[in-house]
Parts: C-alpha cells; sequence; structure tokens
C-alpha cells in the first residue's frame, strides 16, 4: 500500500490510497448500510491497534487513517443510537493472515510487543465480531475494543 514508509517518500497517490482504502470505504459503506436499515442493527468497523499504539516507524498515514476509523464510529453511534443501531470498532492486533503472516517481514519488530507471545488468528477477531452483532451486546456502542494479545499493553 502507498502509504506506508517514511513520511518524506510517501507520496500524494500514495497518500490518497490510504486514505480512500481506509477511511473512504467504511464511511461509505456505513452511509450505503444505513440507507437500507431501520431501527435496531448493528455497524462494525474494523480498524487497527496502530490507530492507538505503533512501535515502528513509517507507519504514519496508516495510524492516522485507523484513528480515523475509530473515531467514526464514536461519532456515528452518536448520530444514530436513537434508532437502537450500535456501531462499534474491533481493533485487531497482529493476525496471521496473508497480508501480514506471523513470518513475514514485520515479526521481528512486531512479535516482542505482544503480550501472549504470538500472532492473533482471524478466528479471534471473528469471535468478537459475532459477539458485537448478536443481542449480548446491543448495550455495547461507541467503543473501540481491541484483539491484540496484549500488544497495547
Amino acid at each position: 500500500m502507498g502509504g506506508v514508509g517514511p513520511i518524506g517518500e510517501i507520496t500524494a497517490e500514495g497518500y490518497d490510497h490510504t486514505v480512500a482504502v481506509n477511511l473512504h470505504s467504511v464511511f461509505f459503506a456505513s452511509q450505503a448500510a444505513l440507507a437500507h436499515m431501520g431501527s435496531g442493527g448493528r455497524i462494525i468497523t474494523i480498524g487497527s491497534i496502530n490507530a492507538d499504539r505503533i512501535h515502528f516507524g513509517g507507519g504514519s498515514v496508516y495510524a492516522l487513517t485507523k484513528a480515523g476509523v475509530a473515531g467514526f464510529a464514536r461519532g456515528l453511534a452518536r448520530e444514530i443510537g436513537g434508532r437502537g443501531i450500535t456501531v462499534n470498532t474491533i481493533q485487531p492486533g497482529p493476525v496471521d493472515t496473508e497480508m501480514n503472516p506471523e513470518d513475514g517481514p514485520f515479526a521481528a519488530i512486531t512479535k516482542p510487543y505482544i503480550a501472549v507471545d504470538r500472532y492473533g488468528t482471524v478466528d479471534e477477531v471473528a469471535g468478537l465480531v459475532v459477539y458485537l452483532a448478536g443481542p449480548d451486546a446491543a448495550y455495547i456502542t461507541g467503543a473501540t475494543i481491541n484483539v491484540d494479545g496484549g500488544y497495547a499493553a
């Protein structure tokens, strides 16, 4: 992604691409969903622990956009809470994916900060999505919840 690297090397195109992927997508997807939602429901955004903690250089634009996701969700929760719709952000920490494998290039600088000494799994993030989408989470809104193995601790 063109928005990761030393700030002096990030181009306008790289910056715009990162903002479009990480912010515009969340805004316009939420807007489109709300157009079809009556009362009640859930909007769950996926941010990143890097909105709050970033342990390496070159991630400032990425962190900027992920902090924007969390801020947007909090503001939207206030705006539509009266409709019975909750809005929350899940902030995964290091998760073993194709884009960020546990044995990938960021592992050496990332793993020392993970309290449980391993990357998370997609299923662990999905479990929180399922919970937030269910009836037991009806009173949780405007929350930013880390699933990070203690990365931000």
